[in-house]
């Protein structure tokens, strides 16, 4: 997990948001790779194990729906609807989208990705933090410039929750054209496996 991203997560518990504090064990340049994330709110604290901050017991605890029926959009297709230009800033790739990290930062430089409730074979990289959390996206509001959410949880509470983090006039791309968008987002385009909205 990238140091920096400790002040924008937050804990799944329902209570305020407060920014969480950071105990670093092991590090590698600003990448965290052992340590605990504790709650100053509820005292819950939770690991970090190879640089993955688990909110949640276990791997693969977000469980996910039907895959699409198309084939996976590539990278360069998910930057042009991303829109996204210059760098800074955070992408939030939801489930199987985190597959999308390398190729995005290959194209958009200066961006780093999170990748929340990714497939089990996910390693951090100097651009992307990984979390898992089985009920919510680990993050303050409207922090993203953009997210991505994976075919499989093309569903509630996983697209309420990409719509929460993503900052206003930004984009929401869903790898499921079937897919409903929530109140907030208005629907720019969709086809070929793909569903793209912008928050009002």
């Amino acid at each position: 997990m990238h140091i920096e991203l400790t002040e924008l997560l937050r804990c799944p518990e329902p209570h305020q948001p407060d920014p969480l504090v950071l105990s670093t064990g092991e590090m590698a340049g600003r990448m965290v790779r052992t340590g605990l994330v504790g709650c100053p709110v509820c005292r819950k604290e939770y690991p970090i194990v190879k640089g993955f901050v688990y909110f949640t017991r276990g791997r693969g605890k977000a469980e996910g729906g039907k895959g699409s029926r198309f084939p996976p959009a590539d990278a360069q297709t998910i930057q042009a609807v991303l829109d996204l230009s210059g760098p800074g800033g955070y992408v939030v790739l939801l489930g199987s989208a985190t597959r999308h990290a390398v190729g995005l930062a290959g194209l958009i430089r200066g961006i780093h990705f999170v990748g929340t409730n990714p497939p089990p074979d996910a390693e951090e990289l100097p651009v992307l933090s990984l979390v898992e959390c089985a009920t919510i996206i680990p993050l303050r509001q409207s922090i993203a410039r953009g997210v991505v959410v994976g075919a499989e949880l093309a569903r509630a509470p996983w697209i309420a929750e990409a719509q929460r983090v993503l900052l206003r006039g930004r984009r929401l791309v869903i790898e499921d054209e079937r897919a409903a968008l929530p109140d907030g987002v208005t629907q720019l385009a969709a086809g070929h496996g793909l569903l793209v909205g912008e928050k009002r």
